[in-house]
């Protein structure tokens, strides 16, 4: 029975890509969890999976010059909001980035959700998932939310004309009437900010 079962899900996951992120609970349909554990640990033993998390399991997918390509640390948080269908929003160094505003990627990161909170521990980093404010969470505009963080990251003292005009560039693709209703939940001082940008 845990052949057979071992079996299947090397099937289906052959049917993917290499490179893919696998949960268990992606072969739920194949057996009892606890088969379905024994036949993934057996398959990372045979090194056709690797692990890189506690219950997430590579794929892997091998480059002829630098070996096994393993995903980002972003790459793994989104498979696990994908999985558990929740939203998760970047915070600190990593709203930065994503804005253009700071080179550094930042190997441990945190995400606001609306699921679980919880901290996992991947590759040479971690992530942690914290609960996000029912507030956050009505910003329509995924841009000004990454603004909301970016700033919050910077604090006000060190917002400069530079990062300014950045912020400024990012809101004028942004839509006026979202714009009025996100910045009602920002705080006062980032509110300000961005009605000064887009006023100008």
């Amino acid at each position: 029975m845990a052949v057979s079962i071992e079996n299947r899900v090397k099937k289906a996951i052959t049917n993917y890509k290499r490179g893919k992120i696998f949960f268990p609970s992606d072969f739920s349909k194949l057996g009892s969890s606890t088969a379905i554990r024994k036949a993934l640990n057996r398959l990372e033993n045979d090194t056709f999976l690797l692990r890189i998390a506690h219950g997430v399991y590579l794929y892997p997918k091998e480059h002829p010059s630098f070996g096994i390509l393993y995903p980002s640390t972003e790459q793994i948080a989104k498979a696990i909001a994908k999985r558990d269908k929740a939203r998760i929003i970047p915070t600190g160094i990593q709203a930065l980035n994503k804005l253009g505003l700071s080179t550094q990627v930042p190997m441990n990161i945190v995400y606001l959700t609306d699921g679980s909170a919880r901290s996992i521990n991947v590759n040479n980093g971690s992530i942690k998932f914290k609960k996000a404010s029912p507030k956050l969470l009505s910003v329509k505009s995924n841009s000004i939310i990454l603004i909301i963080q970016a700033l919050k990251e910077l604090e006000e003292k060190n917002v400069n004309s530079k990062i300014k005009e950045r912020i400024k560039q990012i809101l004028q693709t942004e839509d006026k009437d979202i714009i009025t209703h996100d910045i009602k939940l920002a705080p006062q001082w980032i509110a300000k900010i961005i009605k000064e940008l887009i006023a100008l």
